[in-house]
């Protein structure tokens, strides 16, 4: 075998195999998982389903350091789609065939892709290191970004698993939208903006969902309450 190959499945269930570079326009984002996330009694890692409201649709995870990039990547703006376990890559190395699935394949708005492994940073081993290695290379023949991706900062974490409770479109009411919109022009602290608004109970929903969907900001690298302060993201008018 010479250079990289790809395995992957499509969509609609079809298996295919490729050279690398004659697969790099794939939609890999759209496939389906070129493995299964089995689970037993007394595994340590806990797979799951995390629905994305980036694709409307669920996708597969086999631990929570992955379910927690997933909820990252649906929360990034510049990401238009993304897959779990999208391909299969094979290469030769030290006389040896290895093959590697990675985690996740994100898709940006620009076109280009984006290729993650999850792992912790400190129990990285040597095996695994040579695997991530290759994948950078395969990487960087097709121009896809490469990431490993560790534990993700905690308060920045807890804000985003927070805000994920409302990315369903369904939190958009829209009598809402537009008075939030308008209360968070200049930079305004949560509660005074609500309150202006109306009853917290039904306008705090809307606003998490425009957080989620980033058609207003705020610094999620300090813990979100009423004191948070907010604005129109730059772009999104009222």
């Amino acid at each position: 075998m010479r250079g990289f190959e790809v395995a992957y499945v499509d969509r609609d269930g079809g298996e295919h195999r490729a050279a690398l570079t004659d697969a790099a326009g794939v939609r890999f984002e759209d496939g389906r998982p070129v493995r299964s996330f089995p689970s037993w009694r007394g595994q340590r890692n806990y797979p799951g389903l995390w629905w994305s409201a980036t694709s409307a649709r669920h996708v597969g995870y086999e631990s929570w350091l992955e379910r927690d990039h997933a909820m990252l990547l649906d929360f990034d703006r510049q990401i238009t789609g993304f897959a779990s376990q999208p391909l299969w890559l094979f290469w030769q190395e030290g006389g040896k065939r290895r093959s590697h699935a990675p985690d996740w394949f994100a898709r940006r708005a620009d076109g280009s892709g984006l290729v993650v492994d999850c792992r912790p940073l400190d129990r990285i081993k040597p095996r695994d290191a040579e695997a991530f290695a290759a994948t950078e290379r395969a990487c960087h023949e097709v121009g896809w970004s490469y990431k490993v991706a560790g534990a993700v900062e905690p308060i920045l974490l807890a804000n985003v698993r927070w805000l994920a409770g409302y990315r369903h479109p369904r939190h958009a009411v829209s009598r809402f939208v537009e008075p939030l919109l308008g209360a968070f022009v200049r930079p305004t602290p949560v509660r005074l903006a609500v309150e202006r608004v109306g009853d917290p109970i039904a306008v705090l929903p809307v606003l998490f969902h425009l957080l989620w969907s980033g058609a207003l900001v705020a610094d999620l690298a300090v813990v979100l309450g009423e004191a948070t302060l907010v604005s129109v993201a730059e772009g999104a008018g009222r």
